[in-house]
């Protein structure tokens, strides 16, 4: 393997699911300026749109939380070529 490729910066960081507040830890090298309060310990924050507890996948409900819209902005696009 090559020597020094790997970045150095591993950190503990609280990873939030926008869509229902989940927070769950998790090594990341991922650059941020916000920090969250867990359990009395304060990690860098990284919000996310979607994650394993809100995924259709893995909760197993077939309705997906669209914040930005663009769920129903693509369906409106092409329901003209729906016949």
């Amino acid at each position: 393997m090559k020597a020094e490729i790997h970045p150095k910066n591993y950190r503990v960081v609280a990873f939030k699911d926008m869509s229902n507040d989940d927070v769950f830890l998790a090594k990341s090298t991922a650059d941020t300026n916000e920090t969250i309060d867990v359990d009395g310990v304060e990690y860098p924050l990284v919000k996310l749109e979607i994650s394993r507890t809100s995924h259709p996948y893995y909760t197993g409900k077939s309705k997906l939380v669209d914040t930005a819209g663009r769920i129903d902005k693509f369906k409106n696009k092409y329901a003209k070529f729906k016949k």
